[in-house]
């Protein structure tokens, strides 16, 4: 599943095509993603104008005039990709539907936004902006993690007493919102921290220091694209390049790249989940 830099790979991608335009046209091909669409969707959405597009977790929501905010998640395999000219530079024409483009917006300038979904786990709501942190999907939440309300008290204060491993605590969407398990394993093992370590018996000075390394990780991914793994793709249909600098992430077997380290990467499930980890590097 995209994770957050994914997500707001997509997010960066849609803005100059969406962000204050019109959307002129609305399919929809089929009456359900992952739940049934809206109420009179497409016909909902047309005529109305982006005022803002903004990423909350792995969710994209289009602030549209009006009042009300098209939600966006991506699921397993959605793709949102970009077609059409709309800074007027070229001529493209549009490629031709395929058997899973579920939604086709069409905007004023002459783009046109795509989601296609083989797996048909992603989603599409409508929801009142004033209204959006209420939301079921949204509503519990936790800080962005590079938002000014994750800090090292925070998450120093979210895992105090915890008996779960570390891995699991940061990969709660209640404590920290938009990690997943790519980005959870480069963190930690940048942090030297392993992912079997109960969260509540962590120093709370080593878990200050993984704030920082976690908004680096998060920082370089988006640089990079995020990572492109079985589906994702970037809006232009390109390939991310993240995950040729995983350090552990997928590397089972191989060499620890921490410099005078002769262990190998290790692999281990917790909660049907892979993790990857130096057994030497990470305590």
């Amino acid at each position: 599943m995209p994770e957050l830099p994914e997500v707001e790979t997509v997010r960066r991608g849609l803005a100059p095509s969406m962000e204050g335009q019109v959307i002129t046209h609305a399919q929809v091909n089929r009456p359900d993603l992952r739940w049934p669409f809206p109420p009179d969707f497409a016909a909902r959405l047309t005529g109305r104008r982006v005022e803002r597009l903004r990423r909350r977790s792995k969710y994209i929501l289009a602030d549209l005039d009006g009042g009300d905010s098209l939600l966006i998640h991506l699921g397993m395999s959605g793709r949102m990709t970009v077609s059409g000219d709309p800074l007027g530079q070229f001529v493209h024409a549009h490629p031709a539907r395929e058997k899973h483009d579920h939604v086709i917006i069409d905007m004023a300038n002459g783009a046109r936004i795509t989601f296609n979904d083989a797996r048909r786990f992603g989603a599409m709501d409508l929801l009142p902006t004033d209204r959006a942190d209420a939301h079921p999907l949204l509503a519990r939440l936790g800080p962005e993690p590079l938002g000014n309300a994750f800090n090292e008290a925070y998450l120093v204060a979210a895992l105090r007493g915890r008996n779960t491993p570390v891995k699991s605590a940061l990969l709660d969407q209640r404590i920290i919102a938009g990690l997943g398990n790519i980005y959870v394993c480069e963190a930690l093992y940048r942090a030297h921290i392993a992912p079997t370590r109960r969260a509540g018996r962590i120093s709370a000075a080593r878990v200050a220091a993984l704030v920082p390394v976690i908004r680096t990780v998060l920082q370089e991914a988006i640089e990079a694209g995020g990572s492109s793994l079985r589906d994702f793709r970037q809006t232009s249909g390109e390939l991310s390049y993240f995950q040729h600098r995983f350090d552990v992430y997928d590397r089972a077997g191989q060499p620890c790249r921490t410099p005078g380290c002769t262990a190998t990467i290790r692999r281990t499930v917790q909660s049907g989940r892979s993790s990857f980890h130096c057994p030497q590097c990470q305590r």
